[in-house]
């Protein structure tokens, strides 16, 4: 018998995350702040020093990262209502309904990303009222790095959400998680002339990758180029959903 997957319990999934992101203002204004002063204090703080120093104009070099911060950051916290679901009954009640645990694997993380591509539209649409001007000839492609980006930290956070029963324990990793990504993904600095134990762990960072993409379609700067950022978050954000897949399968409530 094949199996068919029902859009509409995929639609309604995604309908509820996209929902409580939209509701829930208090967590909507947190999740702005920090992309926000980074964007501020460093473009201000940082931006003369890297002109000086002759590199292009900070502001420019900048929000493609904070872009992939924002997006990486929205979409990896999404876990957080898994666990929340679990703690609370909720996630039992949805798992005894007559679908698939697939579909709703499904439904949640493009319901993640979905909340993380948002966040990234209003991060790029508040960088222009900062001065922040994208080229044009590569622009119909930052959305696709932008949904990829959001789909492999979405799958991610719920993968690590599958593993865990408590929201401390959850936020916790993801503080670990974030700030060593987001400061070893050049997203904040060039990758040039670095150390290279550096670049090592630079280059095994999937957000290495995301960050890359956004840049060169937003600004034309790029330290790997399309093929290679293509070539690596592909089949990284298909292992990762496969492997949440799997952990949401297997979790016990």
């Amino acid at each position: 018998m094949m199996f068919k997957i029902n859009f509409e319990v995929i639609f309604g999934l995604w309908l509820r995350q996209v929902k409580r992101y939209y509701r829930s203002k208090s967590r909507f204004i947190a999740a702005l702040g920090q992309p926000i002063l980074f964007l501020v204090a460093l473009s201000y703080g940082f931006g003369p020093v890297f002109q000086r120093a002759g590199g292009v104009n900070y502001l420019q070099f900048l929000v493609p990262g904070i872009m992939g911060m924002s997006i990486l950051t929205t979409s990896l916290m999404m876990g957080i209502e898994l666990i929340w679901d679990k703690q609370f009954g909720i996630l039992k009640e949805t798992l005894v309904a007559p679908v698939s645990r697939l579909e709703i694997m499904i439904g949640r993380t493009i319901g993640g990303a979905t909340v993380g591509i948002i966040q990234g539209i209003i991060i790029f649409l508040i960088s222009l009222i900062f001065g922040f001007r994208p080229i044009i000839n590569y622009l119909w492609i930052t959305p696709i790095f932008a949904i990829m980006t959001a789909f492999l930290f979405s799958a991610f956070g719920t993968l690590i959400a599958t593993l865990l029963q408590d929201m401390q324990g959850f936020q916790l990793i993801m503080n670990f998680v974030i700030m060593p990504m987001v400061f070893l993904s050049g997203a904040l600095f060039p990758l040039e002339n670095l150390p290279k134990s550096i670049i090592a762990i630079i280059r095994i960072n999937p957000l290495t990758y995301c960050v890359d993409g956004l840049r060169q379609s937003l600004t034309g700067i790029y330290h790997f180029g399309f093929l290679i950022n293509f070539l690596i978050l592909i089949p990284v954000t298909s292992i990762l959903l496969i492997i949440g897949s799997r952990a949401f399968s297997r979790m016990q409530v």
